[in-house]
């Protein structure tokens, strides 16, 4: 076995090399939603259907206006994973195209859905393998209130610490609307650091989904995480890339518990600055 060296990127553990016991502090899957139908429509006219049994989702995509995907419709196992009152976070991985998955937050009391597509792509040159596509929506039929769920600025900062299992422990502190730091402080990757891709957008208040992109391991996350008790932070989320070879979708999903350490102050008019969206941004 290769000894990991922190210095030499070509020594990091693979996606596959970090699933085992690393879903260890992941929430039960809930059935609530078994027996739901979930239509969504966006605001380019794009429809999503999604009928829900006990553990598989049907669904059926119809473009929209200026929508170049194609039409299709398919059955995938989902994990559910309950957030909040009324609120979701479903993550399922398409069995006819393996190279993306699909992260809901159903949000039914407000009416809302933020969808979360993840896609491997061909490699190319200062773009990460996975990127993430981000459609915010409305429950058709429902009574829409509060925000649309929409990019933000808030984690800014904030220095958490996250533990997935016994086992194994992260450190991430939010930079900016582009970038965020992490190293993990226990588990086979323990040493290692970097700085990293991600996106955050706002459910409800206190609620964010966090997606980060990995530019080293062909990987990307996307998760959900309730902050509003700051020493007592819970997160659910997926891990979606390719294994060793670089050629098998691996997908696994987890959970973790988190605490705030800190958050940085920056004098007025040393803000961390906007960036351009990444293309997973869009």
């Amino acid at each position: 076995m290769t000894t990991l060296n922190p210095a030499d990127t070509s020594t990091w553990l693979p996606l596959d090399g970090l699933a085992p016991g690393f879903d260890a502090n992941k929430a039960a899957h809930t059935t609530a939603l078994d027996g739901r139908e979930v239509n969504v429509t966006a605001p380019n006219g794009t429809r999503i259907s999604h009928r829900f049994t006990a553990d598989r989702v049907s669904w059926d995509y119809t473009p929209g206006a200026g929508d170049a995907t194609a039409a299709s419709s398919g059955t995938d196992a989902y994990e559910a994973f309950e957030v909040d009152d009324e609120l979701f976070f479903v993550q399922f991985h398409h069995e006819t195209l393996p190279t993306e998955a699909v992260s809901l937050v159903v949000d039914l009391r407000h009416g809302r859905v933020l969808s979360v597509v993840s896609r491997i792509l061909p490699p190319e040159r200062g773009r990460t393998r996975v990127q993430h596509f981000f459609g915010p929506a409305e429950i058709d039929g429902a009574a829409v209130s509060g925000d649309a769920p929409a990019p933000t600025r808030t984690l800014i900062g904030r220095r958490v610490e996250w533990v997935y299992s016994t086992e194994h422990a992260y450190e991430h502190v939010y930079l900016s609307e582009r970038w965020y730091s992490w190293q993990c402080l226990a588990g086979p990757e323990r040493g290692l650091a970097d700085t990293d891709e991600n996106s955050v957008w706002q459910i409800r208040p206190g609620i964010y989904v966090f997606a980060w992109r990995e530019k080293v391991i062909p990987c990307a996350s996307v998760t959900i995480a309730d902050h509003r008790d700051a020493s007592r932070i819970r997160s659910h989320g997926v891990l979606f890339g390719l294994d060793e070879s670089g050629e098998v979708p691996t997908h696994f999903t987890f959970g973790a518990w988190g605490r705030l350490l800190s958050v940085t102050h920056h004098a007025p008019d040393l803000e961390p600055t906007s960036f351009p969206a990444a293309d997973g941004d869009a």
